[in-house]
């Protein structure tokens, strides 16, 4: 794998909602456009980067393709921790018991 890039293997991007994959997609672009401007002017210090940025951006346009193609499949929604559904159903509670209390006063 390029240098770099350890954050955006074909896995992990495999778990982003298309959203998500537009704004990694989006800042992979600046970033390119960003390294090319530093190139161009002599103080790019890391040449191997450049590699590593123009691979991302053909990874996260291959798994967008896939997805249209129906070749992958979408994103599952993030799954919620039985706590967390917990935990929101008694700050609904409170919020709602508190509500309860200011209409009475």
């Amino acid at each position: 794998m390029a240098v770099g890039s350890k954050d955006l293997t074909a896995e992990k991007l495999d778990q982003l909602d298309n959203e998500r994959l537009f704004e990694e997609l989006k800042k992979a672009k600046e970033e390119l456009f960003n390294l090319r401007f530093q190139s161009a002017t002599g103080q790019l210090e890391n040449h191997g980067r450049l590699r590593a940025v123009k691979k991302d951006i053909a990874r996260i346009y291959t798994i967008m393709r896939e997805r249209e193609l129906g070749i992958r499949a979408e994103a599952a929604p993030a799954v919620v921790d039985a706590k967390d559904e917990k935990k929101a159903a008694k700050a609904e509670k409170k919020s709602a018991k508190a509500e309860a209390e200011e209409d009475a006063k």
